[in-house]
């Protein structure tokens, strides 16, 4: 990189454009959106059935059904987010935490999620932030929630990668 011009900055959201040498010495504008990473959570029971959450998305102006999911807190550490989210949006905490690695949003931006598998699940009180408090908590089959996501109900890419990868140690 050659060199960085901040574009734009809101909370711990930015936009900058990044002046780029390629290898082969041809330079470019690169625009790059920082976002904080976050954790997602695939909770699954001891009967098979997972969680998702529907909830009002502004940014496209559409109701969503996805994982438990949210940002990571400044020093935070990724299983101690996803514990604080799951019990936050589906009222669940878990015994066992595996997690299942990692996945980035787009190339143009900084965003990583850490992707979690949750079992021996038990009920806490919810804890929903001020713009969660519509949200729809759903049980449903794992199975079912993995086809909500391969027809394309569910739409959230780090809640469908997370999916997928928990496919992979569930068998149900």
């Amino acid at each position: 990189m050659v060199g960085s011009a901040q574009l734009a900055r809101h909370g711990r959201h930015g936009f900058r454009a990044d002046e780029v040498e390629w290898p082969d010495g041809a330079r470019a504008s690169y625009a790059v959106l920082e976002q904080p990473e976050a954790a997602v959570i695939v909770p699954v029971t001891e009967v098979g059935t997972t969680f998702l959450v529907r909830q009002w998305r502004h940014a496209w102006e559409a109701d969503a059904w996805e994982l438990p999911a949210g940002t990571i807190e400044e020093g935070e550490k990724p299983e101690a987010a996803a514990r604080r989210e799951l019990i936050e949006e589906a009222g669940l905490d878990a015994a066992d935490w595996e997690s299942l690695g990692s996945a980035r949003a787009t190339a143009l931006s900084t965003m990583r999620f850490h992707l979690f598998l949750a079992r021996g699940l038990r009920s806490e009180d919810r804890r929903p932030e001020l713009y969660e408090r519509d949200m729809v908590v759903r049980e449903l089959p794992f199975k079912e929630a993995l086809d909500l996501a391969a027809d394309g109900t569910i739409q959230h890419a780090a809640s469908i990668a997370a999916l997928y990868r928990a496919a992979r140690r569930v068998h149900c």
